[in-house]
């Protein structure tokens, strides 16, 4: 090739340069680079358009999660931060406090009593178990030896909780609230052989009566209304568990999951109007709104309800008869009578564990 067909050559690219504004040699590679930063100069204000929307969103969500995620840290640390004991199971075990006695009634229905007894003896707070066996023969040995055996291996604390049987001649449903011996401790945990109370329900139902020891503290509540006279007198109508639901007004705690301090058993026993446990007997129900009336009467203040989950693994029961909510209310007016008065006082208020409630 000759000088000046170079030098043409050189010419051309170098023009070729100048327009693709490159400078240097023409090269075809640098052609095609320059055609695609022009296609995604123009693209440009359109993705960053689009992006923008996207990226505020993503850093939106990024802000919330990072607001969660420091609120839970920050509340779980709190306590610790500010020297608050927030497991209160730790001090719900501690001799000072003295713990709580499981008191069970039964009536022939062991399958349920052993799934009971395990149950409550897996309980930190729980110092002893007694048993009310109102049965006409003894508990066999075979049923003696497994529930010793269940409460030493189901306990978790190196103090087992005492065990017994109180056994009594007769059926009768004043049998569950006769006095204790060996009780050593304030607080009673009464309980039906069919009632289950989570552990950590049970120990937050227990700090909540440490601070009332002379209410009762439970999970069942009931209420009571005025309804309209008979015959010149007040009539009382009994409201079962809808009742308060509906309301949420309650005025009774039932003794079926419930705290009350020992005193009562006594109380309950030899001093509470002989008519009173003479009714009982006779129509074998209505004990625990004898109990509500006695602790109300002496203390003239609302029992406290406890939110928490209970499980009722029976299937059937003395509620479950027909005619039972006529009888209550039967019950109910008969005992006002007997009293004399109307102890019983009505709240809205309820214990709530707010360590585990969002909104409470």
């Amino acid at each position: 090739m000759s000088t000046l067909n170079v030098i043409a050559i050189r010419d051309a690219a170098a023009l070729a340069g100048e327009a693709t504004g490159g400078g240097a040699f023409y090269s075809p590679a640098k052609e095609k680079a320059a055609n695609r930063g022009a296609v995604y100069s123009c693209r440009a204000p359109i993705l960053r358009r689009l992006r923008q929307p996207i990226g505020a969103a993503k850093f939106k969500a990024f802000v919330i999660v990072c607001t969660i995620c420091s609120v839970v840290l920050f509340s779980s640390k709190i306590g610790s931060l500010m020297g608050w004991n927030l497991d209160h199971s730790s001090s719900i075990s501690a001799p000072s406090r003295g713990g709580y006695t499981v008191l069970i009634n039964t009536w022939k229905r062991n399958s349920l009593l052993k799934q009971s007894v395990a149950h409550y003896a897996s309980c930190r707070g729980t110092d002893a178990i007694h048993i009310v066996w109102s049965e006409s023969d003894p508990p066999s040995d075979n049923l003696r030896a497994y529930l010793n055996k269940i409460v030493w291996s189901k306990s978790q604390t190196a103090h087992k909780p005492n065990f017994r049987f109180d056994l009594n001649e007769e059926d009768n449903l004043n049998n569950r609230f006769k006095p204790i011996e060996e009780v050593r401790t304030d607080a009673i945990f009464s309980a039906d052989d069919d009632v289950i109370v989570p552990c950590d329900t049970l120990d937050f139902a227990f700090s909540v009566w440490q601070t009332a020891p002379s209410t009762m503290v439970g999970f069942a509540p009931r209420m009571h209304w005025l309804g309209e006279e008979r015959n010149g007198i007040a009539y009382y109508t009994y409201g079962g568990w809808w009742s308060v639901w509906w309301t949420g007004t309650y005025s009774m705690i039932l003794s079926k999951a419930a705290f009350f301090h020992r005193k009562y058993l006594d109380i309950y026993t030899h001093k509470m109007p002989t008519s009173i446990r003479d009714y009982v007997t006779r129509e074998r129900n209505c004990e625990d709104i004898a109990m509500s009336l006695l602790v109300a009467n002496a203390t003239g203040a609302p029992p406290i309800w406890v939110k928490g989950k209970i499980y009722e693994i029976g299937s059937t029961g003395i509620s479950s008869l027909k005619g039972h909510n006529h009888k209550r209310n039967k019950c109910l007016n008969d005992f006002l009578s007997l009293f004399g008065t109307v102890p019983l006082v009505s709240t809205n208020m309820k214990a709530v564990d707010s360590r585990y409630e969002w909104f409470w």
